[in-house]
């Protein structure tokens, strides 16, 4: 099998070239960019919305993105088992298609964080963590400032009782996210958000390669051996 990945692009996307990067030259995988007025995804394995500012956030982040031709087919794509990942940006954009539940607001300290975090892993039981432990740790980058994720508490209940939180701020809450959320994956699984940036932390020159296993555990998942 061949995985084909597919990178969603939006006018203020600016993490599309470091995911292209990871799954293309460190990965070896078909990857191509995927413009955000293109009306389908083609054929696609793996769909990663990209970090960025996507329309320049000048209203809520990611509630225009969530309008752009692109997006009904990762709706589509998803509503049929395929795999979505949503980082930063990305992840707004996922809560704004209500691909994902709940909502991502200002920092508690209204300021843009840009600094390394250690994420804890909490199921290893989805696609994007089945290469790793419960209670690894990795060490990745944010760089936001609308990461504090909220939802309502019966929204948080479903998520905790269905083992959706997949990542938790494992030392220090940047954000003020409820519960020190970091990444969630829909009920079915195979859509995630997080916050921290994998693609950012998949090289020993980056200074951590920790987020390429959350890669690495998607090709397992979508290559088995």
């Amino acid at each position: 099998m061949s995985m084909r990945v597919g990178v969603v692009v939006f006018p203020g996307s600016n993490c599309d070239h470091d995911a292209y990067h990871v799954l293309s030259h460190l990965f070896g995988l078909e990857t191509r960019f995927i413009w955000h007025k293109e009306a389908e995804l083609g054929n696609v394995d793996f769909v990663i919305v990209p970090g960025g500012f996507s329309y320049g956030d000048y209203l809520r982040s990611g509630s225009i993105a969530r309008f752009s031709p692109v997006m009904r087919d990762v709706v589509r794509f998803a509503a049929r088992g395929g795999l979505v990942m949503g980082i930063c940006n990305g992840f707004q954009i996922l809560c704004e298609a209500h691909l994902l539940p709940g909502a991502l607001t200002r920092n508690a300290s209204l300021r843009f964080i840009c600094k390394d975090v250690r994420v804890r892993v909490e199921h290893p039981g989805t696609p994007f963590t089945s290469g790793l432990q419960a209670g690894d740790v990795l060490r990745t980058p944010i760089a936001h400032g609308e990461g504090n994720y909220i939802a309502h508490p019966d929204v948080l209940k479903e998520l905790e009782d269905n083992q959706q939180v997949v990542f938790r701020y494992a030392d220090e809450n940047p954000n003020g996210s409820v519960n020190d959320i970091a990444g969630i994956v829909n009920r079915e699984g195979n859509v995630l958000g997080m916050m921290p940036h994998p693609e950012r932390s998949s090289e020993d020159i980056l200074g951590t390669p920790d987020g390429r296993r959350i890669f690495e555990s998607v090709i397992g998942a979508l290559q088995p051996a």
